[in-house]
């Protein structure tokens, strides 16, 4: 069965331990895109994933890969491809322009940032609570 969230975003997710397998992961629908709420659903391990025409969905697959940025390891033959390539990193210098070209439409795939996603993630940077990553070559 799947867990109902209504409008009020203090109502805590169910435990992602009780996520459905079938589709893998799957824990809620409904609710909304706040702040709050999203804090709440990442601090749980869940997060938003849908199509524009669907209903909002909470997923919270089993594994989920989970990516620790102290533990990344670059080979050397990477690093020294990085270098001669000429690419730098920064972080959060175009929050905006990068979490609008994710939502860029592919004609084969469509997209699955909406405009309140969008909107969301704005308003958690706003809140220095989303990041993003930005490569650049020279």
């Amino acid at each position: 069965m799947i867990f109902r969230l209504d409008a009020d975003p203090a109502v805590p997710f169910p435990d992602p331990e009780w996520a459905e397998t079938i589709p893998n992961g799957l824990v809620a629908i409904g609710g909304d895109l706040s702040p709050e709420r999203l804090v709440g659903a990442y601090r749980q391990g869940i997060f938003p994933w849908f199509n524009a025409d669907d209903p909002l969905l909470w997923w919270s697959p089993d594994p989920r890969w989970v990516l620790y940025p102290e533990a990344l390891h670059l080979s050397r033959s990477l690093r020294k491809t990085l270098r001669r390539e000429g690419f730098s990193c920064t972080l959060d210098r175009c929050f905006n322009e990068v979490i609008t070209a994710c939502a860029t439409v592919r004609a084969d795939e469509g997209t699955w940032l909406t405009t309140g996603m969008i909107a969301g993630y704005q308003v958690l940077h706003g809140h220095g609570l989303a990041h993003s990553v930005e490569v650049w070559q020279a």
